[in-house]
């Protein structure tokens, strides 16, 4: 019997090893290949209580990472609702999660399609007459814009939760007056005709930061953040991931310092504060960077958090600078858990900057939340110019914070605006109460910032106002001399360092009598929003179209100088073809 049973576990063993081969001689066919290990020694930092012990026995291939299931359970926690396509590269007609948009770009072979968006629900128009108050946080990202470049680049429409119309239209700088002398910012507001509705206003507010010559910018203190899990092993992922950090450090000084955390199934120190001019050592350290394993990200921005904490510059521009395709699947990998984790950090003094990269397993959803929740940005690099775009042409606007806890709240005039819609920033709205309230978080403005917000305006009278109820107890009486205004602007901040918020205020009297007398700057935004409405088939586009869109931005293209605009309207064309292609 015992003979038997060797003879038998002997043949399983045979058949054991020639499966193993068999799948290390095809990994492209979604099998696990031979395990990849990271390196899992403990950290080695000056402060013993910043050691690390945690290692890893084994972690996941590339191939395992394909294989695995196509979304996380952990991910369908309770949060805000999500949209998410699976697509394998064995089904690439695989249907679109929303009708009439073609499904998201086909998977490299081997490989799950398993990129996820937050759903949004656009703003609708609000009775002034009810609630004459909109509160909202500034928004300075633009990862939505560059993501959506991505999918038309590649042939395809984007799925609808990839379109923030305000991340669109704050890619473009505007031509905003500077700030007076001690002042951070100045605040702008222009009206004209719509061009979405023929008898409807469209309002434009926005804000200038100040700027800083180059020699002027206070020290920086860099803490890079590294997603060097199997997910990121792809060419425009840990490749381009590379390039990029390469560009930011050519940009450092003496006065700088630059530290780096990697992470995949562990998280180490892969550079201590090394000072900027050693680029040799900063240079090295990133050309090490190798990718293999799961991704545990929540231990890596603990551990980031508290090297930044280590090296903190009082005075400096103290920021942890995350790059990843934010595909955490290890540790902490709920958005609401990773949310407080970020929120828990972000008390301290230090910024994080999030920049995204890669395909087919692009987590917007996390990366968002980690950049709105964090005191912080959020980009997404699709390329080396557009590394370059954030990294060394607006490096101070994306790197040096100015003011925080930006709101800005509208009071609309029922005499003279019926309704109103602000246009975008659904994830972003506050309650009116939230406006005075210094604990409530909002968003941060960098040197040199530009942030647009645009609201279309129903005038007082029209029959298209939504109806309410009238209100029982409401002070119907204004100040005469107010009764001409259509709106006033009030802007709170904290000025860098500041824990008490200040006020700015302006109130817009009437606007342009057409749209051709609006400043271009004014008809380009609205171009930019009608193409992010376009392209969720919003239900408030009245007469718009695709023809309406390319014209608009065409005729307001103006001073176009690094090509963005020009740019812009060859996507909105391309956006059109694949439109009409079904």
């Amino acid at each position: 019997m015992n003979k038997k049973f060797a003879i038998l576990v002997l043949s399983l063993c045979i058949i054991a090893v020639s499966c193993s081969e068999s799948t290390v001689r095809n990994p492209g066919q979604g099998q696990v290949g031979e395990a990849e290990r990271i390196d899992s020694r403990p950290l080695q930092l000056n402060d013993t209580d910043l050691a690390k012990t945690a290692t890893v026995d084994r972690t996941h291939s590339d191939a395992e990472y394909r294989a695995a299931e196509p979304y996380p359970a952990s991910r369908a926690e309770a949060g805000a609702p999500m949209v998410l396509a699976v697509v394998s590269a064995e089904s690439p007609i695989a249907a679109s999660p929303y009708p009439g948009i073609p499904p998201y770009p086909p998977a490299r072979p081997g490989e799950w399609n398993r990129e996820s968006y937050n759903a949004i629900d656009e703003n609708r128009f609000i009775n002034s007459l009810n609630d004459p108050l909109s509160t909202f946080s500034i928004d300075v990202d633009t990862a939505s814009y560059a993501n959506i470049r991505r999918f038309l680049s590649q042939g395809q429409l984007p799925p609808r939760g990839a379109v923030r119309t305000e991340e669109m239209i704050n890619y473009f700088s505007y031509r905003y007056p500077d700030p007076d002398p001690g002042r951070p910012f100045s605040v702008h507001a222009e009206a004209g005709p719509s061009p979405f509705h023929a008898d409807y206003q469209l309002v434009r507010i926005g804000l200038k930061a100040r700027s800083l010559p180059v020699q002027k910018l206070p020290p920086s203190n860099l803490t890079f953040l590294i997603d060097v899990s199997g997910s990121m092993n792809h060419p425009n992922k840990l490749g381009l991931l590379k390039q990029s950090l390469n560009m930011l450090t050519a940009q450092l000084g003496p006065q700088d310092r630059v530290a780096m955390v990697v992470y995949a199934g562990c998280d180490r120190v892969a550079l201590m504060p090394t000072p900027g001019t050693d680029r040799d050592a900063i240079l090295q350290a990133i050309d090490s960077l190798q990718s293999g394993g799961s991704t545990h990200a929540s231990s890596g921005i603990v551990t980031a958090y508290e090297l930044a904490r280590k090296s903190f510059m009082p005075g400096g521009n103290n920021r942890v600078i995350l790059a990843s395709d934010g595909d955490f699947n290890v540790g902490i990998s709920s958005r609401d858990e990773l949310q407080a984790l970020i929120e828990k950090q972000r008390d301290n003094g230090i910024y994080l900057t999030v920049l995204g990269f890669g395909d087919t397993n692009y987590h917007d959803d996390t990366m968002e939340i980690l950049a709105d929740k964090g005191n912080g940005n959020y980009a997404y690099i699709d390329s080396l110019l557009e590394a370059n775009k954030v990294l060394v042409k607006e490096r101070s606007s994306t790197l040096f914070a100015l003011a925080r806890d930006v709101k800005i709240q509208v009071e609309f005039n029922p005499a003279v605006v019926g309704a109103y819609r602000l246009i975008g920033y659904e994830n972003r709205t506050l309650q009116d109460e939230d406006f005075q309230d210094d604990k409530k978080d909002a968003g941060e403005i960098g040197l040199g910032h530009t942030v647009t917000a645009l609201y279309e305006v129903i005038p007082a009278g029209h029959p298209d106002i939504p109806g309410v109820d009238s209100l029982k107890y409401r002070q119907q009486a204004g100040n005469p001399a107010h009764l001409s205004e259509m709106l006033t602007v009030k802007v709170r901040y904290k000025p860098e360092g500041a824990q008490t918020s200040a006020l700015l205020t302006r109130s817009l009297a009437g606007g342009a009598g057409s749209l051709d007398q609006t400043s271009s700057d004014f008809r380009f935004a609205a171009s930019v929003a009608g193409f992010a409405m376009l392209l969720r088939q919003s239900e408030h586009l009245g007469s718009f179209d695709w023809n309406r869109c390319i014209e608009l931005a065409k005729q307001a293209r103006g001073e176009d100088s690094e090509g963005y605009r020009a740019e812009f309207i060859r996507l909105a064309e391309m956006a059109q073809l694949l439109r009409n292609q079904g």
